[in-house]
């Protein structure tokens, strides 16, 4: 009697054992790992669309108006009385000129990249930001990301091949105004016009939109 009497102690004794051992794991695993570091969401690039006067343009074959969402991977095409700008937050700006289609994509890391496909486009990509228009013929124009700076081209339908920084493209924005652009929009508003129809007609147009201003 003696011997089963120590035989079902001890079992006891190691029931209790192992459900102590059990309670010390659960309440270890539930303790809080304040070693383990923070993890950093990097901040996204929300991309925003601007139409000259709230004219719609297409995007990815629908209507899109100021203040519309531009994702990236998006199709922008304008009309020939229609002209936009895509601000990209960190990464910079692009303008888009009448009668053009193109092919947006840029990512977190400071990549924009612009295919056009026709039509002419003004990127402005800002330091750390690596920006590329392209053409189906390959790469037109590419910015050293250490510097930033304005990347210019004009590829009409029709043409052979893309230029690249000529024309009023090639000018400063600060030179037509605040914001940029024969219309407000930027610099590649008025590329289309350069080419069609000549830089002297350009003055009284560009005056025209500009009351505040007086020909000299």
């Amino acid at each position: 009697m003696n011997q089963k009497h120590a035989v079902g102690s001890r079992v006891i004794a190691a029931l209790l054992l192992l459900a102590i051992v059990q309670l010390s794991l659960q309440v270890g695993l539930a303790e809080p790992n304040n070693t383990t570091n923070p993890v950093v969401v990097p901040q996204q690039v929300v991309a925003r669309l601007t139409t000259r006067n709230n004219q719609p343009v297409t995007v990815n074959g629908l209507s899109a108006n100021t203040g519309a969402s531009i994702l990236t991977g998006a199709t922008i095409e304008t009309g020939a009385d229609q002209s936009a700008t895509v601000n990209l937050g960190s990464l910079g700006s692009l303008d888009i000129a009448p009668n053009t289609k193109l092919v947006l994509t840029y990512d977190d890391q400071g990549n924009v990249k612009v295919v056009l496909v026709y039509g002419c486009a003004v990127l402005t990509a800002k330091k750390k930001t690596t920006g590329e228009i392209a053409t189906d013929q390959g790469t037109a124009a590419k910015n050293d990301p250490a510097a930033g700076g304005v990347l210019n081209v004009c590829f009409p339908q029709g043409a052979a091949a893309p230029t690249v920084n000529t024309g009023v493209a090639a000018t400063p924005p600060a030179v037509y105004g605040g914001s940029g652009g024969l219309f407000g929009l930027g610099t590649a508003a008025t590329i289309l016009l350069f080419g069609g129809i000549g830089a002297a007609a350009l003055t009284p147009l560009f005056f025209q939109d500009n009351p505040s201003r007086s020909n000299p």
